[in-house]
C-alpha cells in the first residue's frame, strides 16, 4: 500500500487519468467506482490493453489524486517518468481512501487543493513553448470514410467565399485504405498530391489524418511480414487489428519514410490516431516494455515530421506522449454511428471537463470537431464546451449545408484562433464540478 488517507465521504473525491485519449477520465465522488470496459474490444480500444480494470474501486494510469474534502490538502500519486506508468488503485474502506500501485510513484500533498495538484504535476513535467494551434477544418464527421479530393475542394471554395478563418483544411479517414497498403489514395479518393497543391494555393495548410502503428491483420503488410506485428489492437475497417513492432529496424524505415514523403508533398499537419496500438503487448524485435517502445516510435515520427510540423495525437497512450505531440485529442469521437442526430449526447464532454488541467501544460488540449449543421442537436452545447474547455478550434460539416445559425457558430469558435495557454484555475475547478456531474448521466 503506498498510502491510506483519512476523507470526509460527503465532501471528498477522486481524480483518475485514463490510459489514452478515449479512456473515461474524471472526478469521482467517494466510494463512487470508475468505468469498466463491458467488451473485451472495449478493453483494447478504449481502456489499457493487458490491465484489467479492477471491479471496485477508481483505477487511474500513472495518476490519481485524492481530495480528502473539508479543507484537507490534496494528495497526488503520480510518476515523472513517461515511460514508467503504474497503474493506482484507490478503494474506500470506511472513512479512508487506500491507495496502492504497481510500480513508485511520487506523493504529494498540496495545501492550494486538488486542481492546484494536477497544475502542479503538469507544470512539472517540464513541457515549455507550445506552439499556438491553427485552426482546422475536417472531413470526417460529414463525409467520413467515403470522402473525395472533390468534396474538399468544394469545401476549400466556400471557407474562402464565406471567409472563414481556417488555417488547415484536414484529410481524416478515407483518403487511403492505410499503412498495410502503402498509404496509396483510395480508388475513388482522387490525387493527393494534387490536392495538397490546391490546399497551399488557396492560402491554406494542407492538414492529413494517419494511424501510423496500426495495421489490418488481412492487409497485405499484415500477409507478407507478419513478423513486424505484435499484439491485438480491437477491430475496425472489417478485420481484426495487430500493433507494429516498433522496434523493428524496417518497420521504423518504412514509418519514417511516409512521413517525409507526406510531409514533402507540402503537408505540415498531422492527426496520428488509433496510436495506442504502438503500446499493445506482444511480441517484439527488441525485448522492451511496450510502453518505451510506444515512445520510441512517437519520437521516430516527430524526428521524420521535423520541428515545423504540427502533431496532434489521437486515441494516445496520455503520459507516454507528453512532449512529442503539440495537441492532444483529450476524449473519445464527437459521436459515432448512431448519434449522427446527437440524441446520445455529449460522448466528449466529461474527459474534456476532467482533463482541462492539461491545456497549454501537457499539450494543447484537442476537444475533437465541432458539429454545426442544423441535423445536430448539440451544437450549441458542444461548440460552447469546446471554446472554453479546449485549445484546438477545428470543425467539420459541408459549409454549403450550414444555416446561418451554425455559420456563426463557426465564426465564433474559430473568432480567437485557439490558445496554448494555460485555463485559468477557476475554469479548471468548475470543470471539475462539470466532470464528476456527468459520471452519474
Amino acid at each position: 500500500m503506498v498510502d491510506e488517507v483519512p476523507v470526509d465521504p460527503g465532501t471528498g473525491r477522486i481524480y483518475a487519468e485514463g490510459w489514452q485519449s478515449w479512456s473515461p477520465a474524471t472526478w469521482h465522488p467517494i466510494g463512487a467506482g470508475g468505468r469498466r470496459p463491458a467488451e473485451e474490444w472495449e478493453q483494447l480500444m478504449r481502456f489499457r490493453p493487458g490491465t484489467p480494470v479492477a471491479a471496485t474501486g477508481v483505477q487511474g494510469e500513472g495518476l490519481l489524486v485524492v481530495d480528502p474534502g473539508g479543507g484537507e490538502p490534496a494528495r497526488c500519486y503520480a510518476s515523472a517518468d513517461p515511460v514508467a506508468v503504474p497503474t493506482v488503485h484507490a478503494a474506500v474502506t470506511g472513512d479512508r481512501v487506500e491507495v496502492r500501485s504497481t510500480g513508485p510513484v511520487d506523493v504529494r500533498a498540496v495545501p492550494e487543493g486538488a486542481e492546484a495538484a494536477l497544475e502542479a504535476f503538469g507544470d512539472g513535467l517540464g513541457v515549455a513553448g507550445l506552439a499556438a494551434p491553427p485552426t482546422v477544418w475536417c472531413t470526417w464527421y460529414r463525409y467520413f470514410e467515403d470522402v473525395t479530393a472533390a468534396d474538399v475542394r468544394e469545401n476549400l471554395a466556400a471557407i474562402s467565399a464565406r471567409d472563414l478563418q481556417v488555417d488547415v483544411v484536414q484529410v481524416d479517414d478515407g483518403w487511403s485504405p492505410g499503412l498495410g497498403e502503402g498509404l496509396a489514395e483510395g480508388e475513388t479518393f482522387g490525387s493527393l498530391a494534387a490536392l495538397v497543391d490546391d490546399v497551399r494555393a488557396a492560402g491554406r495548410r494542407a492538414g492529413l489524418w494517419l494511424a501510423p502503428f496500426l495495421v489490418g491483420a488481412e492487409t497485405t503488410l499484415a500477409r507478407e511480414h507478419p513478423e513486424w506485428l505484435t499484439g491485438p489492437a480491437g477491430r475496425n475497417w472489417g478485420q481484426d487489428l495487430r500493433g507494429l513492432d516498433l522496434t523493428r529496424p524496417a518497420v521504423q524505415e518504412l514509418l519514417a519514410g511516409h512521413v517525409r514523403r507526406l510531409v514533402g508533398l507540402g503537408i505540415d499537419y498531422l492527426k496520428l490516431d488509433f496510436l495506442y496500438a504502438g503500446a499493445v503487448p506482444g511480441p517484439r524485435h527488441v525485448d522492451v516494455d511496450p510502453v518505451v517502445a510506444y515512445r520510441d516510435g512517437l519520437a521516430l515520427v516527430r524526428e521524420a515530421a521535423g520541428p515545423d510540423v504540427y502533431l496532434v495525437g489521437c486515441g494516445a497512450p496520455l503520459l507516454p506522449s507528453v512532449g512529442l505531440v503539440d495537441a492532444m485529442r483529450v476524449s473519445p469521437d464527437t459521436f459515432h454511428e448512431g448519434g449522427e442526430d446527437g440524441s446520445t449526447g455529449l460522448r466528449g464532454l466529461m474527459p474534456l471537463a476532467a482533463r482541462a488541467w492539461q491545456q497549454g501544460r501537457l499539450w494543447v488540449n484537442d476537444p475533437d470537431c465541432v458539429v454545426a449543421r442544423p441535423s445536430y442537436s448539440q451544437r450549441d452545447r458542444w461548440s460552447e464546451a469546446a471554446r472554453t474547455l479546449g485549445g484546438l478550434r477545428s470543425f467539420s460539416d459541408r459549409v454549403e449545408e450550414l444555416d446561418a445559425r451554425g455559420l456563426e457558430t463557426v465564426r465564433t469558435l474559430l473568432a480567437d484562433g485557439g490558445t496554448a495557454q494555460p485555463l485559468p484555475r477557476g475554469r479548471v475547478h468548475d470543470a471539475a464540478r462539470l466532470a464528476q456531474a456527468e459520471l452519474a448521466t
